[in-house]
């Protein structure tokens, strides 16, 4: 029963704070939740999830490059100016960031329940974007190696 209230109470912030996003991922949990005996299919979700939505986020950032829009000569052009490395830069830490933010969340999955909430707020009060919490797991990764803290 906690699960649906908690769900429920996720629904109303994401519709006041007008998170279509957030909305409709709830919603799509909830009616799976209504299905009898999709315990499975939650679990699987829950495991799997992350990598079939970087897969679909892939696939949408490679479709300029399939349509032509974008082409070797603007990855050189890129390579010329600060901007570019700097792109570079990031896309190589957020990708490190993110790989060490699974590795947390599977290994502490209570910290998920702060990182979700934390990512809701972000999106519905700020109108950020639900791709926060593996980076943010990731950031918060590096903060407990630099202050040296238990997860326990």
């Amino acid at each position: 029963m906690e699960s649906w209230l908690f769900l429920l109470a996720i629904l109303v912030v994401a519709w006041f704070g007008k998170n279509q996003s957030l909305q409709i991922a709830t919603v799509v949990v909830l009616l799976i939740k209504l299905i009898p005996n999709t315990n499975k299919i939650l679990t699987t979700i829950g495991q799997k999830g992350i990598n079939w939505g970087v897969t679909v986020i892939t696939v949408a950032i490679l479709i300029p490059i399939a349509t032509g829009q974008i082409g070797f000569r603007d990855l050189w052009h890129a390579f010329k100016s600060p901007v570019g490395w700097i792109a570079v830069a990031c896309g190589v830490l957020v990708s490190v960031l993110s790989f060490h933010g699974v590795g947390l969340l599977s290994a502490t999955p209570e910290i998920t329940v702060a990182l979700v909430f934390g990512t809701i707020m972000g999106v519905v009060l700020l109108k950020g974007v639900a791709a926060g919490p593996i980076i943010a797991a990731g950031i918060t990764y590096c903060i407990i190696q630099v202050l040296h803290l238990s997860l326990q």
